[in-house]
């Protein structure tokens, strides 16, 4: 026994007892100490045959972790190759138990239970917006002799009775140009000569009382000409889109389908209607009559998300409940309104500037209210603006301004968790057909957060700022001076500059192009503006 543990050593250790890498170790032969106790009997064989005992490190087991199955009393166990059987199908709780048990599953369930409930802000389109930005501007070519017979409701742009020949020389100096002449062909008409893609075109001119070519009536003759030319420029430069405009509608994702809608606070309260009762209740016979309406400043469609071009009659009104659409959209919105929306004064969704010139204030209430409510209990919440709160109750904050405006009650005593009135003013700028800082003034803000050189940086952040309308600049200095008292707190909050830059960069900012890719790039310039403006909020206004 002696020898052949010496001869072991040998074998497995070097000269002065270091272990021998395996490489060097004999093949088919384990290091380890000889096997101790052997099976007697039958099993003996079968424990050499399978080369040693489990565990074995003698000269006769090859792997260290050799495995020997022994017989067992009870059926055979199947072997290891065999295809295993098919698990028992999950017991799926029902919504309630789903309910009761979110507390031991956490986040997970009550995400699988809500999303399909979650509010989604509709996506308002820019490019119709930007193609009328981009339309050629009405120039007048006036007459510089006296014309006989000039009507009195014209103006210098008449020229009495000229050629098309003559008409055409005087309108080819500028794209827009446009004069008035008496047609030769029948005199007492007139007609307005319009440049528009190289070409002249000709319309026959009316006047009852106010101008116009056909459905539209205009004021002034320069109206009318600028209404013509976004109409022209937009239905030439987007002929396809327009036609595919009613393709993917936005209509049951907006307050129009969810105001009638309990709160979610009060939907856990069993609530029972009958369908005759609600009928009576709204007085409703099944149509809803829509209207020609002018809208003042920018307007986005309710049913496509598209803007609505032009000066004037740019879409229909609902009269019962207030929804305002394409003309061509108005034939697919249901005729389901109910008389009681007319009453809703509706915030959300609706442009900035116009909003505040209708209820005569410097900012939205949206935005001063929820300041107001989050400096007074929650600028030392830890994670404030990137906590996100319940959106089925931010939904009902939004509900509530919609409804109710000013009066609208985001008290503690409502919402006791601050992350839901911090998701109501991120939706609020979110839902912003033009965003707050706007489409046209995004160029100058992003070129300004590649400048490397401070001073030059903040020049022209400074330039930037210059452009945005009056609306949309005094809430964004507003904004800003609220986050930077954020940031004051960052020990408690954990929210820094940086961090708020993050959460607002993409929801103040929006790419004015279609390209993903481009919008894509974009993202880490647009939290380092809102990033240098919480810094700077002192400097820059």
């Amino acid at each position: 026994m002696r020898r052949a543990l010496a001869r072991w050593r040998r074998r497995g250790r070097g000269v002065r007892g270091e272990r021998r890498p395996p490489s060097l170790r004999p093949a088919g032969r384990a290091s380890g100490p000889p096997a101790r106790a052997r099976p007697a009997g039958p099993w003996r064989r079968q424990v050499r045959a399978r080369g040693g005992l489990p565990g074995c490190r003698g000269p006769g087991a090859p792997l260290a972790n050799a495995r020997v199955t022994f017989p067992r009393c009870g059926p055979p166990r199947p072997p290891r190759h065999a295809p295993r059987a098919a698990a028992p199908p999950r017991c799926r709780l029902p919504a309630a138990a789903g309910a009761r048990s979110a507390g031991r599953r956490g986040s997970t369930m009550a995400l699988t239970l809500f999303d399909t409930d979650e509010y989604r802000p509709p996506v308002w389109k820019s490019y119709l917006y930007q193609l009328q930005q981009e339309a050629p501007h009405p120039r007048r070519v006036t007459c510089t002799c006296e014309v006989e017979n000039r009507p009195k409701y014209y103006g210098r742009e008449y020229h009495g009775m000229i050629s098309r020949e003559e008409t055409d020389q005087l309108l080819s100096v500028a794209e827009g140009s446009y004069l008035i002449r008496e047609s030769q062909r029948q005199p007492g008409t007139y007609t307005l000569a319009l440049r528009f893609g190289s070409q002249t075109r000709n319309f026959r001119l009316y006047y009852d009382g106010k101008h116009f070519v056909g459905e539209k009536r205009f004021e002034s003759i320069h109206d009318l000409v600028t209404d013509g030319l976004i109409t022209l420029y937009i239905e030439t430069k987007a002929a396809e889109y327009i036609a595919k405009m009613t393709i993917n509608p936005i209509y049951e994702h907006i307050g129009y389908t969810t105001l009638n809608r309990e709160p979610a606070y009060k939907q856990h309260m069993a609530v029972l209607k009958e369908t005759h009762d609600e009928k009576e209740a709204t007085g409703q016979d099944g149509v809803s009559e829509k209207r020609v309406h002018t809208f003042r400043g920018p307007h986005w469609c309710e049913y496509c998300a598209n803007f609505m071009w032009g000066l004037i009659a740019q879409g229909v009104k609902c009269a019962d409940c207030g929804l305002n659409v394409h003309k061509q959209c108005s034939k697919m919105v249901p005729n389901d309104c109910k008389p009681d929306l007319k009453h809703v004064k509706k915030v959300y969704s609706c442009d900035l500037t116009t909003l505040v010139k209708a209820h005569i204030t410097k900012r939205p209430m949206v935005v001063d209210m929820c300041i107001r409510e989050i400096e007074s209990r929650g600028l030392n919440s830890e994670g404030l603006y990137r906590v996100s709160g319940f959106s089925d109750l931010i939904e009902d904050v939004k509900m509530a301004f919609d409804r109710d405006g000013e009066k609208a009650d985001i008290s503690v005593n409502m919402y006791e968790d601050i992350n839901i009135i911090t998701g109501a003013l991120k939706l609020y700028f979110r839902d912003l057909p033009i965003p707050l800082i706007t489409y046209d003034a995004y160029p100058k803000f992003i070129e300004s957060a590649k400048i490397m050189d401070p001073d030059e940086q903040l020049e022209t952040l400074h330039e930037a700022l210059r452009s945005l309308p009056p609306a949309h600049c005094e809430t964004l200095r507003y904004l800003m001076a609220h986050l930077k008292r954020v940031t004051l707190h960052e020990k408690e909050n954990l929210m820094s500059a940086e961090n708020l830059g993050i959460v607002f960069g993409p929801t103040l900012m929006r790419s004015p192009e279609l390209d993903p890719m481009a919008a894509l790039n974009d993202i880490r310039y647009q939290r380092l503006v809102v990033e240098l403006l919480i810094k700077n909020e002192d400097i820059l206004f």
